[in-house]
């Protein structure tokens, strides 16, 4: 059994990438946004938006590889003024899935520093949402400023296959990880 964090900006696709691998009904705490938000939950790009996460998703998915496993999936919420959550949340996780958004990337930026502040493995991982430009992976990379060992994938939030992909890569990649001294998470 393996925790995943699922994590990123306001409006990637958290919600959406852990319902749709979820074997379970997922736990969702998803309220609808309000005028009371509007000041501080910027909608630009993801106008549309009409619900918000405001503690975290819960969904689990089992693989049935040579290795049977268990996923726990935990997605944060998104919004800034919830960071402080995604410590507790983090905290036993094996590796995140850092969601982005191509009409948005600056959304997840503070994903990408939160994994690497506490030493936790990750993926970066595209949502390729309807008429969201396609860019070379190279070109994400660099714009998030990442190390060729970090893994940049492309992927359909609302396709099961797609997000088990990601999932899997994360593992992957996380197990390939060997920390030479105790992650932040580990205190």
């Amino acid at each position: 059994m393996l925790k995943i964090l699922v994590a990123g900006g306001f409006g990637v696709g958290k919600t959406t990438t852990v319902g749709a691998v979820s074997e379970i009904d997922p736990v969702s705490t998803e309220e609808y946004l309000t005028q009371a938000s509007a000041p501080t939950d910027n909608l630009d790009g993801v106008e549309a938006k009409s619900t918000t996460t405001v503690a975290f998703d819960f969904g689990r998915v089992s693989f049935d590889l040579p290795v049977p496993m268990e996923l726990m999936l935990f997605g944060t919420p998104g919004q800034d003024r919830f960071m402080d959550l995604w410590y507790d949340l983090a905290r036993g996780a094996v590796g995140a899935v850092v969601l982005a958004d191509t009409r948005r990337l600056e959304a997840s930026f503070a994903a990408v520093t939160f994994c690497e502040r506490v030493r936790l493995p990750f993926v970066v991982a595209v949502n390729e949402f309807d008429g969201a430009h396609r860019y070379p992976v190279g070109d994400l990379r660099q714009a998030f400023a990442l190390p060729l060992q970090i893994p940049v994938v492309t992927f359909d939030a609302r396709k099961s296959t797609s997000v088990a992909g990601v999932l899997l890569r994360l593992v992957d990649h996380a197990l390939s990880q060997t920390p030479a001294t105790p992650t932040l998470l580990d205190a």
